[in-house]
C-alpha cells in the first residue's frame, strides 16, 4: 500500500483549503463584505474595486467550500437571473500548533 505525502493529503483536506482561502486577502475581503447584507457580484466588485471575473471566481470557490450561500435570486430588467450571496460565517480563527492547524468558524 502506497502512503500519501502531507502535500497529497492536504489537497483533499477541507480545513486546509479553507485556511488557504482565508489567508488570501481577496477571498477574505469578499467573504467579509457579505456578512451583514447579501450582495450580488457586481455590487461586491464595485465596493472592493475588483474585476467582476475575479469576484465570480472567488464566489465560486467560497460556495464550493460552503462559506457562502445564495440568499436569493432577482431578475434584472434585461431578464437575467442575478444571485445575491451571503456569508455563512462572521468570524474565523486559525490556531497553529504543530502539523495540524485548528479552524474555528463562528456562524453568521
Amino acid at each position: 500500500m502506497v502512503k500519501n505525502t502531507i502535500f497529497q493529503l492536504s489537497q483533499f483536506d477541507v480545513t486546509q483549503q479553507i485556511i488557504e482561502t482565508l489567508a488570501n486577502v481577496y477571498p477574505r475581503a469578499v467573504l467579509f463584505s457579505i456578512t451583514s447584507k447579501a450582495k450580488d457580484a457586481q455590487a461586491i466588485s464595485d465596493e472592493l474595486k475588483m474585476s467582476i471575473s475575479t469576484v465570480y471566481k472567488i464566489l465560486s470557490n467560497l460556495e464550493n467550500l460552503a462559506l457562502v450561500y445564495v440568499d436569493r435570486f432577482e431578475i434584472s430588467g434585461a431578464g437575467k437571473k442575478i444571485k445575491f450571496y451571503k456569508s455563512r460565517i462572521k468570524k474565523a480563527e486559525i490556531v497553529v500548533g504543530g502539523v495540524t492547524p485548528t479552524l474555528n468558524l463562528q456562524s453568521n
